[in-house]
């Protein structure tokens, strides 16, 4: 077979039809949103006015994309450098995500030109959406700086990857400061709706849920996007021994990092419940949803990575990882949507349209194929040659 005709049959890969069929279908979706206005295309409405591109693309995105401050904290600041080649594959994901939640959230806004207003026009420092954005927009910009020496390795600019790269431990704490401050602050979001957000969910914890929650988030997401990557033939091609040689080890660690903080997080959750004394509502149809939630994604995950990490079963951590990735979407979910104006009569609650959802999914698969097209030309999974020794 020719090279030629090997090209061809490579693009035609059922992951290359099934996002391309996706990315036509968001980019129809798109023209219809900005031609048409927002509520040509969803259901929200004056009593729920945030919906699924707030509770899913910005409160999931963020939290999934906490591995790049745990993982770059731990290495750095942690002294945990035997897990050094998992910097740049978190990174990378980090920043695709964090910038992908601001693509998402210019579908959300009536008036998308106008989100640097609150930065430069009317600014509302006494907002604590005014800190959330203000913290995602300079964690995005030490993001882009952290993951800029691999880019700047592949173009060849070694005077300026040289100037960054002596940088890396004042970015790494500006970067854990910023995370701290705005993974809570999306908690503190939801203290100021005490009457809309069911009790077992609202909380004055809840910065502290979401911050504590975000690290079991971020380790996962890194063990995930490790197996992701692993299972491409693209991606699995380019990694290099070092990468693969600290891969089981690096599993090992964060399962045992996981678990002890998603017991953490358990309890955090049960002191809420008994700060509050809220206790007989776990009897409800709601503390039955709620319970499901708690034990199921948040206490069996706890102990099956402790069980993985004991018994060095990577496949158990494997799908671990995922159990605990979907717990952190359903608790945000919850949040947000499901237990959130959960006194209104069914016919008001809000319900994603299908353009919204597959708007979502737009977002979700331009991220995937950006990760995949930037990691196989940049030296993620690698280090470059000409700076082996200084990374």
């Amino acid at each position: 077979m020719t090279t030629e005709a090997q090209t061809k049959q490579s693009l035609f890969t059922p992951f290359n039809v099934i996002a391309g069929l996706i990315l036509i279908l968001g980019a129809g979706l798109t023209v219809w949103r900005f031609g048409w206005g927002i509520g040509a295309v969803t259901n929200l409405d004056n009593n729920n006015p945030w919906g699924i591109w707030i509770g899913f693309d910005l409160l999931c995105g963020v939290a999934l994309a906490a591995g790049g401050y745990v993982t770059s904290s731990a290495v750095y600041l942690f002294g945990m450098k035997k897990h050094h080649a998992a910097v740049r594959p978190a990174i990378l994901t980090a920043f695709l995500g964090y910038l992908f939640v601001v693509v998402a959230l210019q579908y959300d806004l009536g008036r998308p030109w106008r989100l640097p207003y609150p930065f430069a026009v009317s600014r509302g420092t006494t907002s604590m959406l005014f800190e959330v954005g203000l913290c995602v927009a300079l964690y995005l910009t030490v993001l882009f700086l952290e993951f800029s020496p691999a880019a700047l390795e592949f173009f060849g600019q070694k005077r300026l990857r040289k100037m960054i790269h002596k940088c890396t431990i004042a970015l790494t704490v500006f970067g854990v400061v910023l995370s701290t401050l705005h993974q809570s602050s999306l908690g503190a979001l939801y203290i100021i709706a005490p009457s809309k957000l069911h009790p077992l969910w609202y909380s004055s914890y809840l910065p502290t849920q979401f911050f504590v929650s975000s690290v079991a988030a971020g380790l996962s997401m890194v063990m995930l996007e490790g197996w992701l990557s692993h299972g491409s033939s693209t991606l699995h091609g380019k990694m290099s021994e070092e990468y693969l040689g600290q891969h089981d080890d690096l599993y090992y660690g964060f399962a045992k990092g996981a678990s002890w903080v998603l017991m953490g997080y358990f309890f955090i959750k049960v002191i809420g419940i008994a700060a509050d004394n809220e206790w007989h509502l776990l009897f409800t149809g709601w503390g039955e949803w709620f319970l499901f939630e708690v034990l199921g994604f948040v206490l069996l995950p706890s102990f099956l990575y402790a069980i993985g990490a004991r018994e060095k079963n990577l496949k158990l951590i494997r799908w671990t990882a995922l159990l605990t990735v979907l717990g952190i979407v359903l608790n945000r979910l919850n949040v947000s949507l499901i237990a959130f104006n959960y006194r209104l009569p069914s016919e008001m609650r809000y319900v994603p349209s299908w353009q919204e959802i597959c708007v979502t999914l737009f977002v979700c698969t331009m991220l995937v194929v950006t990760f995949k097209f930037i990691a196989s030309k940049t030296p993620i999974f690698y280090d470059h040659p000409d700076y082996k020794d200084e990374h």
